[in-house]
């Protein structure tokens, strides 16, 4: 038993010790050619009420996605505590900090804590909610489309002259070898089918999958399709003010218009995508450059662009990495509180 946690515990060092490395890398990127006292300059004049307000949309978009799970658990039997939900979103959003992507499964991990739903199915509407939350992103994406095609254009140009032709021909070379592992990977899965049938984990594994899928077709199940929708768009609204109103901190962003908002979210939300922890470095740098495009786009200077984008960022990063600490933080006594309440009433009974 011990030879396999030691494995674990390295898996999980490593996962975090290239998180950061990614994160390192990308903040490297973002402060490079930059003064960071110039750019340090810039929140001596933020005004910090209009990240207040957007810190404000930032926890409603926690409510409103905790309703919504809510919802997705529903049509699988499991009537939940909106306070619970928001409390194990709460656990995950802390967890993802730590190691990318993995406050999903702490989250699932956590509600079965407190509510006993499997943690198979409670993770399957998780997936089924970032498949919805991509879709609500491509909503913005087009909007982006519309309204700041030029920007589009210039944000384009920009990461080509940097990065040169050759970098995507790596990437699209990278997703041909990937496309290219998957289809091996799942010709020898089914070639080998009914041997690995015979070992006890497959049947687990099996029995997971089945989990994840019903958790996913749980929306096909919704008595509330209508709520389930202004929910999600509500989600989506509350991360556009939380993004858009940080402009109105600082002047040099502040005439930014609410199609910028949109591109803002857009770039935003790719640059939170990259698996960093808690997207740091990747975020800066995103904005960096899309800040730079919308100075472009507008005839000025890209390089002031350069740095009111990485103040802005930081700026938001900060705000939403203090309420994912602060929330997260206050929400580990309170899980464990309902926990031993719940084995305590199981105990009674």
């Amino acid at each position: 038993m011990e030879q396999p946690k030691k494995s674990n515990l390295f898996r999980t060092v490593i996962t975090i010790v290239v998180s950061l490395a990614i994160a390192v890398f990308f903040m490297w990127l973002a402060l490079r050619g930059l003064e960071f006292r110039k750019i340090a300059s810039y929140f001596e004049n933020a005004n910090y009420w209009w990240v207040s307000a957007a810190a404000v949309f930032g926890l409603l978009a926690y409510w409103f996605r905790a309703v919504r799970w809510n919802l997705l658990l529903q049509p699988l039997g499991y009537q939940i505590s909106n306070s619970n939900s928001f409390w194990t979103i709460s656990f995950g959003y802390l967890m993802n900090l730590t190691i990318p992507r993995s406050g999903e499964l702490a989250r699932a991990t956590a509600l079965f804590g407190v509510e006993k739903v499997p943690v198979e199915k409670s993770f399957g509407t998780i997936i089924l909610e970032r498949v919805v939350d991509l879709i609500c992103m491509l909503g913005f994406l087009g909007l982006t489309l519309i309204f700041k095609y030029k920007a589009i254009l210039a944000f384009y140009h920009y990461v080509t002259e940097e990065k040169g032709k050759s970098t995507a021909q790596q990437s699209g070379n990278g997703m041909y070898l990937i496309v290219v592992a998957g289809v091996v990977l799942l010709l020898l899965f089914l070639v080998f089918r009914k041997k690995l049938a015979k070992f006890p984990l497959y049947g687990k594994v099996v029995e997971f999958a089945q989990g994840i899928l019903h958790g996913l077709t749980s929306i096909f199940k919704l008595k509330q399709k209508v709520r389930f929708i202004l929910l999600s768009v509500a989600i989506w609204v509350c991360y556009y003010f939380a993004a858009y109103l940080v402009c109105f901190s600082l002047p040099e962003t502040s005439d930014f218009t609410f199609a910028d908002g949109f591109f803002i979210i857009v770039v935003g939300t790719l640059g939170m995508m990259v698996p960093a922890s808690g997207g740091i470095g990747a975020f800066h740098f995103a904005l960096k450059l899309g800040i730079m495009a919308l100075y472009l786009s507008m005839g000025k200077s890209p390089v002031q662009g350069g740095e009111v984008g990485l103040s802005y960022a930081f700026i938001s990063h900060t705000m939403q990495l203090v309420i994912m600490v602060v929330m997260g933080v206050i929400s580990i006594p309170i899980l464990a509180r309902e926990r031993s309440k719940m084995l305590h009433q199981k105990q009674q009974s």
